[in-house]
């Protein structure tokens, strides 16, 4: 497979192996990443959190390790890479108000370069208005978001992935042997395609 360059939005909270372990594992297969935070520089940390399914109502949180980031976010140009990382946990919630992520998400979305969107981090694409007709999957509470935000929310079990053109999805980091693997497949067809 032909390296690609891949952007990872984080932010604070971000959830842990969500953040960590798309980071290494795509940079173990070749790939150079990313991970930048809107206010903050390269070599500075995002804190992250732990969620976990216990038996309760809904998923707990414990705080989890701090996560160094590589890339300064106010230099990046998207325009130099070949495709997006959403993890998700609590960041997305907040990132979305911030008009240059939303501005990121689109342009990956609109290029049709390959997005790759875990858990709560389709809570980005929802805001940034780009799953219009779009088949994905979330974690389940975020379903209303994606359905109001014009997508179509495919109920998976949480080990698996659902991909829709560019966009490779899943409910949780459970499903990242599937989310990953998808999500390479699509990089490396993207990659395939001769570049006008």
């Amino acid at each position: 497979m032909k390296a690609a360059k891949l952007l990872l939005l984080a932010g604070d909270f971000v959830e842990d192996y969500e953040i960590m372990v798309p980071f290494q594992a795509l940079q173990m297969v070749g790939h150079t990443v990313h991970a930048v935070c809107p206010g903050k520089k390269s070599g500075e940390q995002v804190r992250t959190a732990i969620h976990d399914f216990e038996g309760d109502q809904t998923y707990s949180e414990k705080r989890g390790h701090n996560f160094t980031l590589n890339a300064t976010f106010d230099d990046i140009d998207v325009n130099d890479y070949d495709g997006l990382v959403v993890p998700g946990g609590r960041a997305p919630e907040y990132l979305r108000l911030n008009e240059r992520v939303l501005d990121i998400v689109r342009h990956f979305a609109h290029a049709d370069k390959p997005i790759a969107a875990l858990c709560h981090g389709p809570q980005l694409l929802a805001a940034a208005g780009v799953l219009t007709g779009r088949k994905l999957n979330a974690y389940p509470a975020c379903g209303p978001e994606v359905t109001l935000a014009g997508g179509t929310f495919v109920k998976l079990d949480f080990s698996e992935a659902y991909v829709d053109r560019n966009l490779v999805t899943a409910p949780a980091w459970t499903a990242h042997p599937a989310w990953l693997a998808k999500y390479l497949e699509v990089v490396e067809a993207h990659l395939a395609v001769p570049v006008a």
